[in-house]
């Protein structure tokens, strides 16, 4: 799976690619149904156009999974006080390839996972003051040797970047004890 973009903030038609087979070697593996199984938290940042961070968040997220299909509850909290939730249903097949559906979602999210990253591309419906409005969303997570996923997720409009999403999850300590017992 490749995703291509203009970056918003670089050169106009500097296009960059990333393929999620090129990270099928690196460790630790990560399957999204034992990460996600259970209790987590995230911590992250939104930053606009500019790069400035202009809204902080937590996650509290629970996730349930049978065979290949998931659930997963998230409820946000922004450092001005507003809240949300999302609940994602999920199916990762063996073959790494994952679909993903959530109310504010547009169709389905579409992606892969392989080594020790997973991605994903959907349309996102954002609340305004004014309405509402639909971005593309291309989301990434890399999972790294201490247990954290870090996950990345570039949102653009017409192609171009509108802003960045950068968030840390941690499983809580009695997901990953479940985990291990598997």
């Amino acid at each position: 799976m490749k995703m291509r973009y203009i970056p918003g903030s670089g050169l106009l038609f500097d296009l960059a690619a990333q393929s999620v087979d090129a990270y099928a070697d690196k460790a630790p593996p990560l399957d999204l149904r034992d990460y996600l199984e259970g209790s987590l938290t995230a911590s992250g940042v939104f930053m606009g156009l500019s790069g400035h961070v202009q809204r902080r968040f937590t996650i509290q997220m629970t996730g349930h999974w049978s065979g290949v299909n998931g659930i997963l509850e998230e409820r946000f909290r922004y450092d001005d006080g507003e809240t949300g939730e999302r609940c994602w249903k999920m199916t990762v097949g063996d073959d790494g390839i994952l679909t993903a559906t959530a109310d504010d979602v547009l169709g389905a999210a579409k992606g892969m996972q392989s080594g020790n990253t997973a991605a994903m591309r959907y349309k996102l419906r954002v609340p305004r003051k004014a309405g509402e409005i639909v971005v593309g969303i291309d989301d990434w997570f890399y999972l790294i040797g201490d247990g954290t996923l870090i996950n990345r997720a570039r949102m653009s409009k017409f192609g171009f970047k509108v802003g960045e999403i950068v968030a840390c999850f941690h499983r809580n300590e009695a997901a990953e004890k479940r985990v291990r017992q598997r």
